[in-house]
């Protein structure tokens, strides 16, 4: 079977906007990228993100915040955007998800202040002392159907797992057969399943769809993200993505959330910090 390519993909088809006036988007949130019911947050971000591609003058995302206001359904919404700053290297804009309720009423989902540039133009000078996440090879890890016990490793009926490529690393899957490590982390390989490669567009939707780390700290069911930001830092080179989610803090009934994403090169590609809201009954 043929792989699918960048622009030629699920993923592509399905994060499409139209744009119906200046800055204003038509779109489609589609039932395949839900999570136990709700629109999976870095769906909506990279809806969103290909919105503001085309209003800003600037074509790649270097830093996206997002307030998640109230739970996105699938069905038509309508992305409204406004450049606030045009510059010579980057431009800033925000952007509205709105969809509508029965009686007509505009109902506001998200809110998104990003600022975008030309990852190809960035300079080549890398200092860091960050290092790719220690995982076991790909075909070692668990995937959505085969955990230790032969018990789903992603329990329950969500559609986005079947657009994805996700192989758990077994130490932060112990959950799944209700052992959380109670480490707050979560490790795996990531991937689309139509096996299109990473592109800084689809950064955003990695690292929101791992298995929540709330899973490993003992808590079930949804974690709502009330607040999510990334940071684009490389163009990702084709291939698996490697990606490690950290909590260390749970207090108040929220968490945080830090991610980083490594492309095939060993490049650090994307950084996250997401606060979320934890269920305590769990």
């Amino acid at each position: 079977m043929a792989l699918a390519t960048l622009g030629n993909s699920e993923f592509d088809r399905d994060t499409a906007v139209t744009r119906s006036a200046p800055g204003v988007y038509d779109t489609h949130l589609c039932a395949g990228w839900t999570i136990i019911q709700a629109v999976n947050g870095g769906y909506l971000l990279a809806v969103m993100g290909r919105a503001l591609a085309d209003a800003l003058p600037h074509p790649d995302p270097l830093s996206v915040s997002a307030h998640y206001l109230t739970a996105s359904v699938p069905g038509p919404a309508v992305v409204r955007t406004d450049v606030v700053r045009s510059g010579r290297t980057m431009s800033t804009g925000t952007a509205r998800l709105i969809q509508f309720a029965e009686d007509g009423t505009e109902v506001e989902r998200l809110r998104v202040l990003a600022t975008y540039g030309d990852l190809d133009a960035l300079p080549d000078d890398v200092r860091t002392t960050a290092k790719p996440p220690a995982i076991p090879p790909y075909e070692h890890c668990l995937g959505a159907d085969a955990a230790p016990g032969g018990r789903p490793a992603i329990p329950g009926s969500t559609a986005i797992t079947d657009r994805l490529a996700l192989r758990l690393d077994p130490a932060t899957a112990g959950w799944a057969v209700g052992a959380p490590s109670g480490k707050g982390e979560m490790r795996a390989w990531f991937g689309l399943a139509d096996g299109r490669d990473p592109d800084p567009l689809s950064l955003l939707l990695t690292v929101d769809a791992l298995p929540p780390t709330a899973f490993e700290i003992g808590l079930s069911g949804w974690v709502p993200t009330v607040e999510l930001t990334v940071h684009v830092r490389h163009r990702p080179a084709p291939g698996p993505l490697r990606v490690a989610i950290t909590t260390r803090n749970l207090a108040g009934g929220f968490l945080e959330e830090d991610a980083e994403v490594w492309d095939s090169e060993d490049r650090l590609v994307a950084q996250s910090r997401q606060l979320a809201r934890a269920l305590l009954e769990g």
